[in-house]
């Protein structure tokens, strides 16, 4: 299959209160990534939201731009989820501010490049505790909320590498298959008491801080494998996690969703 000619993305969509009254909390939200995409996606759908990341001020900047939808600041946490004290003051300051939980949307995870014969044990350890220890640790608390009250969503944001081989990935791309892995098991679990546990795998997803973490040519080889001649815009994930956050599909759970239209 040959990738198409580069198609300009769909109209950014018209909210249909998806998510009318849930109350979501969003990791890693600053910034211009699939993070902040979600928050902005949730409030438009009804939600009521709350923001984390590590990074403060990027923090209050993100929470600063949702305040017009959400009519009132989000309540926004700073958290490091490497620290379990830090995961569950965020847990607990949602549910003070909401009232409750019922959407969690995992998003915090951290990349690099380097070879396997280059790799550190830091550079390693430190991509696998942010992106799959830090999932697990916030899947936890969300859960144990959840099951108390019998119900809530938790959506994951695994990767395509967790499928799929590319050099230089190897601890980003074993973390994102340990998240599907975690996703699937998790899910598995919590439907025992009304729960759900899904992700979603984009594959390239184009905001600002990818050109400074990934070179234009690496940038512009993934566009190439992509069917659309382009890269998916951060909203176009956040749609798939509002999906799967949302009553729409309140049949799936354990499942890892595909956000590409990558065929090479």
């Amino acid at each position: 299959m040959n990738p198409a000619a580069a198609s300009a993305p769909p109209p950014y969509p018209e909210p249909h209160d998806l998510l009318r009254g849930k109350r979501v909390l969003v990791t890693a939200a600053a910034g211009t990534g699939i993070g902040f995409a979600t928050a902005k996606r949730c409030a438009e759908e009804g939600a009521r939201v709350a923001i984390a990341d590590v990074h403060e001020r990027r923090l209050g900047e993100a929470a600063d731009a949702l305040t017009p939808l959400l009519g009132a600041r989000p309540p926004a946490f700073v958290c490091d989820v490497t620290k379990q004290d830090e995961v569950e003051r965020m847990f607990a300051g949602t549910v003070d501010a909401l009232g409750g939980l019922d959407v969690l949307v995992n998003n915090a995870g951290m990349g690099g490049t380097a070879d396997l014969v280059d790799m550190t044990d830091e550079q390693w350890l430190r991509v696998l505790d942010v992106t799959l220890n830090g999932t697990f640790r916030c899947t936890r608390e969300a859960l144990r909320i959840m099951q108390a009250q019998g119900s809530g969503a938790v959506v994951n944001n695994a990767s395509v590498l967790g499928w799929r081989a590319q050099a230089g990935q190897a601890h980003y791309a074993a973390a994102k298959a340990g998240v599907m892995a975690l996703t699937r098991c998790a899910g598995l679990e919590a439907a025992a008491f009304g729960a759900r546990v899904n992700a979603v795998a984009p594959s390239l997803a184009m905001h600002p801080f990818l050109h400074k973490t990934t070179t234009e040519a690496k940038l512009e080889e993934l566009t190439a494998l992509e069917a659309f001649g382009r890269a998916a815009e951060p909203w176009e994930v956040a749609n798939v996690i509002v999906f799967l956050a949302g009553d729409q599909s309140s049949y799936l759970t354990g499942e890892v969703l595909s956000v590409s239209s990558q065929h090479p």
